[in-house]
């Protein structure tokens, strides 16, 4: 029996036991920021658990895609080590919402698997937990009672948190007749739990006091890879037909072979993650830096660095999807409609790293080498941090590689180098709170709730003074019981305008946001005193040329993900009176064609001249109606949507126009990468796009006047001057190569003999890095056999390059460490390769000390 029979066997058996067939849910959850994947089948049916909504069918069935890689639930680590974890994996299972419980659960169950699937009845077993006499009770009269186990909380009480639904649960062993132990639980291997059957009739408060639930509802999750395996007498999960393509290809491409011990682990490993990657961007992910994001980039690395553990270099995850797509494309029809963007992504993130994960692992192996020798066997946490920072090595493939060696990673170590790098970035970020400027104690007018907002339907309003000071910086901070004025946040910036007292007034030059209360920032004029009454007036043309930057911003998200997929989704934005920021999620640069194809859809709408509405309703209702949630917000029960149908609909605070023809006109002015799978466009819209139009026409005015030419003719003039400049450069560089060269044949004539090998250290005289690495190259190339070193004073810095040839390497002289250890000399940093390394030094003075310390080493390692 194939796996694509025993998924449809499995619903075709519940359908028929009148379970709605629900399809499994997008591994990204919809509106759960506690969840980065869906991890269990019960996710997409959590609120009906807790009670948020009401199901609408009292049972269901389904094969839902899951994901483990954080948190409770973190398989991660035991992937590849043994043939049944997984990072992704299909988890069937069946619900009830207060229609069955416990009897059917257990003997649908029990049909299934033995009348259906055609299991041995005599090697399956059950275990209960310790109190529930009525699930023993069942399965006393299905099983002989020996093989009905109880067992305590650990293994058989489930609770979905701390405080929620829980319940008994009952799972289902079967005996494979391999390995050791004597009944399930045991270690060893010999059973493995195929079937959990959780029964919820509890509720567990934050005294840990259980009270019955109203209604008793049914989860249970079939771990479908392992079924299948069972059904199709294989050893491991990763011997099925889910994965035997995977691997054959694995092995075509590396040459390694799945059979031979020393290269199992690591094909797993890449047969498993490739899943996972695939899966996770088919449904909107990428990697990234942060949240899910991050966690496909350690994926993707982690199966990166196993391939090298093949003998393979290149990269290859993108070529695997193929295979995969073959194997599940049919029941997974997103492998195939999104495949060309699975395999982009895949693609441009190996090779992203490719350059730099070799040199990291060299740098791994120097470090665990020194760890070895000083018998602490520790890498130490700067070290770590280094692989991290400068080579994007994430910790636990650090730790892995560690563990590989017999060494340990000190991982308190790393945290406190990646707090000093926070404590870096919190430095340099220009926060806009106003405690940062010498507060003093605010001066409460009168007592009452504050900071209602009004302005989305006022730009004027009456209000009440609530509180006020003055800042060291002579500033006024004012809070009102209503505003007109929004307050920055979510991207869009504060109002400003001005509030008028009883004898003083005020210039609001910001508004921004202290917890709850708007703060509205500016210079005084008067003495706050008399009447609390204040008269507050936004300005309303900036406000005007803020709102239409900001409904911009949601149709340039709708063209984003019509024109490059629908994985695009805002990771940040800065919505400003004269201009708009928006930063998403894309792994390439897209084309000019591209980047006019989405600014002619954003005109297009703008010219439509749509309504846009703003509504308040429930949160779920939003995300089922399909609004976009920006990812790691925190949302209330009533969220304001903004609507221009049909075409974006996004939950937004932010103040916006009520037609798109008020948009004016919106032109791109630039786009660019601000990270790896992170990309920023700004733009300008109405008024900006005339300002930005006669920008262009004066830099055009002034270029044909300087090059004296018609502006028909600029773009030809300016490649004819590329062109002579670029004929010119060759010039000037076969002129310097010719000069390297003749430098080269004298540094050689001078090069040291010693028993092992020849060498030239030197300090010479040359005026870029460029020609430093030009010189190295063309002197190794005179030496044929040896080690370089030169050192050269270029803008009062000591500019460093290394180089040996591959028999010195194998006599033990690396590049990398002759320039680690000179820039312990002369302070700096630089490292590279045995072959070939390059650094900077910064003390010129220590530059004689340094060449002397390198022919010392040369000496002592080639026999001087």
């Amino acid at each position: 029996m194939d796996s694509k029979d025993i998924r449809q066997k499995f619903l075709d058996y519940f359908k028929e036991q009148e379970h709605t067939i629900v399809p499994s849910s997008p591994l990204i959850p919809a509106g759960d920021p506690t969840l980065l994947f869906a991890n269990a089948g019960m996710n997409q049916f959590k609120d009906y658990f807790l009670g948020k909504a009401e199901a609408p069918y009292n049972r269901a069935a389904s094969a839902q895609k899951c994901m483990r890689v954080s948190g409770k639930h973190n398989d991660l680590e035991e992937v590849g080590h043994d043939g049944t974890h997984h990072t992704f994996f299909e988890m069937m299972g069946n619900w009830s919402f207060g229609d069955y419980f416990k009897r059917d659960a257990i003997e649908m169950a029990w049909e299934l698997i033995v009348d259906k699937f055609g299991l041995d009845p005599d090697r399956l077993w059950a275990s209960v937990y310790r109190e529930d006499d009525e699930a023993e009770k069942i399965w006393r009269k299905i099983l002989p009672a020996e093989r009905v186990l109880r067992f305590g909380e650990k293994e058989n009480f489930w609770e979905m948190a701390e405080i929620g639904p829980c319940g008994p649960c009952s799972e289902i062993h079967y005996d494979l007749k391999i390995g050791s132990g004597e009944r399930p639980n045991d270690p060893g291997g010999r059973f493995v739990e195929i079937w959990n059957l959780v029964f919820m009739e509890f509720y567990k408060d934050e005294s840990g006091k259980l009270e019955p639930l109203p209604k008793q509802n049914v989860d249970t999750g079939l771990g479908l890879e392992r079924v299948v395996a069972i059904l199709q007498g294989v050893d491991e999960n990763y011997e099925t037909d889910l994965f035997a393509p995977i691997i054959a290809s694995i092995e075509d491409i590396t040459g390694a072979d799945f059979e031979n011990p020393d290269h199992r682990v690591a094909i797993r490993v890449i047969a498993d993650h490739t899943r996972a990657l695939a899966f996770t961007i088919a449904d909107g992910a990428l990697p990234g830096n942060e949240g899910r994001g991050y966690v496909l980039r350690r994926l993707l690395r982690r199966a990166a660095r196993f391939s090298r553990k093949l003998g393979y270099h290149e990269p290859i995850i993108y070529r695997i999807v193929a295979p995969l797509t073959d194997v599940m494309g049919e029941v997974y029809p997103e492998l195939i409609s999104k495949n060309e963007h699975i395999v982009r992504a895949i693609r441009a993130e190996e090779e992203n790293f490719a350059q730099t994960l070799d040199v990291g692992i060299e740098l791994f192996e120097e470090i665990s080498k020194k760890a070895i020798e000083s018998g602490d066997r520790t890498i130490w946490g700067a070290d770590a941090f280094k692989l991290y920072d400068t080579y994007g090595f994430p910790l636990d493939l650090t730790d892995l590689m560690a563990s590989e060696a017999g060494l340990v990673v000190d991982r308190v170590g790393f945290e406190k180098e990646m707090e000093i790098q926070r404590e870096r970035s919190r430095a340099s970020a220009k926060f806009k709170v106003s405690d940062e400027i010498g507060p003093r104690k605010w001066v409460e007018i009168t007592e009452g709730s504050d900071s209602e907002f009004i302005g989305y339907e006022k730009t004027e309003s009456g209000a009440q003074l609530r509180r006020y000071r003055i800042d060291d910086d002579g500033k006024a901070r004012v809070i009102l019981d209503k505003t007109p004025f929004y307050a920055e946040t979510g991207g869009q910036v504060g109002d400003t305008g001005e509030i008028v007292g009883d004898g003083w007034s005020m210039r609001v030059t910001d508004t921004i946001k202290e917890a709850d209360s708007f703060v509205h920032t500016g210079e005084l004029e008067g003495e706050i005193g008399g009447s609390p009454d204040v008269i507050a007036r936004i300005d309303t043309e900036r406000r005007k040329a803020i709102m239409r930057n900001h409904t911009a911003t949601h149709l340039l998200q709708f063209a984003l993900r019509k024109v490059l997929g629908e994985h695009v989704h805002q990771s940040g934005s800065y919505v400003a009176p004269d201009r708009l920021r928006f930063d998403y999620t894309h792994f390439e640069a897209p084309s000019p064609e591209q980047l006019r194809k989405i600014e002619r859809i954003v005109n297009e709408v703008a010219v439509a001249d749509i309504p846009v509405f703003a509504r308040e309703m429930p949160y779920r209702e939003a995300l089922d109606k399909g609004a976009i949630a920006l990812f790691g917000e925190k949302y209330g029960e009533k969220v304001r949507v903004i609507s221009i149908e049909p075409v974006s609909m996004e939950l937004c605070g932010g103040t916006h126009i009520s037609r798109t023809g008020e948009i004016g006109a919106f032109i791109i002015r630039s786009e660019s990468s601000i990270g790896s799978g992170l990309r920023r466009i700004e733009a300008v819209t109405g008024t900006g796009v005339i300002d930005w139009a006669n920008e262009i026409r004066e830099i055009t005015k002034e270029l044909t006047e300087t090059l004296k030419v018609a502006p028909d003719e600029l773009v030809e003039k300016v490649r004819e001057l590329i062109a002579g400049q670029k004929k010119l450069n060759n010039e000037i560089d076969e002129l310097k190569r010719f000069i390297a060269g003749d430098t080269a044949d004298g540094l050689v004539s001078k090069a040291r003999e010693l028993p092992g090998g020849r060498y030239v250290v030197e300090q010479v005289v040359v005026e870029s890095r460029d020609d430093l690495a030009e010189l190295n190259d063309e002197i190794k190339k005179r030496l044929g056999s040896g080690v370089v070193f030169l050192l050269a004073d270029i803008d009062g810095k000591l500019a460093l390059v290394a180089s040996a040839t591959k028999d010195i390497v194998e006599k033990g002289i690396s590049a990398g460490e002759l320039i680690r250890g000179v820039t312990a000399i002369t302070g700096g940093s630089g490292g590279g390769r045995p072959d070939f390394a390059q650094g900077g030094g910064k003390d010129t003075s220590l530059a004689s000390e340094a060449l002397s310390w390198v022919k010392d080493q040369l000496k002592t390692k080639l026999g001087g």
